[in-house]
């Protein structure tokens, strides 16, 4: 966050303050932000409480408190903090975006992998209907991906409740969607329309969402510059004009957030997909994945005589990172996940 972004954060919780009706003042064109002075507390401060006082026919004090609660819980803001008369100062957190994406890229497609059912045995009793099957398998996967020690084929072991679905066979990747997606409970998807490359087909965005992120890299080496975890640029700014009539790439957080909230999510999405024996949560969550990758992409590359800059090549590390998630569940489920469709 920089004093920039403070600046129109401080702005926001003033608008809110003042349309919620704790406030009764203009809210003004800026908010100056400054480095904390030596021997104050954090790293900004602003003075903005003690300007709103008088036209709001309030303390300054009072003023900064009812900023502080709409300031607390706002990413990027370790801490806010009321010292003197009235002055907030400021404590950033790290770069918490960068910090997932480096963590992401560190796990590989085990992210989201943990220990959190460690201790817990499963044994599931042997399947020989099609679709149970394939269920049990994906189970088995996705346990052992949260630490518990699962096994398939047991005397005595536990039997699932399983619509059944026909297999003409070996299961392809669309047959093992199509018994995946649905719930164990609930009639299995038809396999036929699966095996159309087309946007409505939900395995064929996802599969072709992580052939995106291959491409991306490829096209972006060709370009001279590689991923690197960091600021995905302005907040709420528009892209710079690179050519007359032609806006650059949206900024984050508008276009990145989606997909930044879903891959923060993912380990919380596999474990709760473990504990409910419910492999059909793991396909949602890629699929929601992907489409806000799919959204996402664009922002990547750089677009006409534009240079590749450091907001590229974070972006770039997101769509790496995001493709990571979606080979990682892919794999969860026996699913391929193709460089190349």
């Amino acid at each position: 966050m920089t004093p920039a972004d403070l600046s129109l954060t401080v702005l926001r919780a003033v608008r809110r303050a003042v349309d919620d009706g704790a406030l009764r003042v203009d809210v003004p064109s800026r908010a100056k932000v400054e480095r904390a002075r030596p021997g104050g507390v954090g790293e900004y401060a602003s003075s903005i409480a003690l300007s709103l006082a008088r036209p709001a026919g309030r303390s300054a004090l009072d003023v900064a408190g009812i900023l502080e609660e709409r300031l607390r819980d706002v990413p990027g803001l370790r801490a806010v903090e009321i010292t003197g008369p009235g002055f907030l100062n400021f404590t950033l957190q790290r770069d918490v975006d960068a910090d997932l994406v480096r963590g992401i890229l560190a796990a590989g497609t085990s992210y989201g992998h943990g220990a959190a059912l460690a201790g817990t045995v499963v044994r599931f009793a042997a399947a020989a209907e099609p679709r149970a099957v394939l269920v049990v398998e994906a189970l088995v996967r996705l346990l052992r991906s949260q630490g518990a020690d699962a096994e398939a084929g047991a005397d005595g072991g536990e039997r699932l409740h399983v619509y059944p679905g026909a297999s003409g066979g070996h299961a392809t990747d669309a047959v093992r969607w199509a018994f995946l997606r649905a719930a164990p409970h609930d009639r299995p998807l038809d396999p036929g329309p699966l095996l159309v490359p087309h946007e409505r087909n939900p395995l064929f965005r996802v599969q072709y969402a992580y052939s995106r992120t291959r491409r991306l890299l490829v096209n972006a080496r060709q370009l001279g510059f590689t991923p690197e975890p960091g600021r995905l640029g302005e907040p709420g700014q528009p892209g710079q004009c690179v050519e007359p009539g032609r806006p650059g790439p949206p900024e984050h957080p508008d276009h990145a957030s989606p997909l930044l909230r879903l891959l923060r999510e993912h380990p919380l999405a596999l474990l709760s997909a473990a504990r409910h024996r419910a492999p059909d949560r793991v396909a949602r969550q890629l699929e929601a994945v992907a489409d806000a990758l799919l959204a996402f992409q664009h922002t990547v590359l750089p677009l006409g005589d534009e240079k590749p800059s450091a907001a590229h090549r974070s972006r770039l590390a997101l769509a790496e990172a995001a493709g990571t998630v979606l080979a990682g569940g892919l794999s969860v489920l026996g699913i391929s996940a193709p460089d190349r469709i």
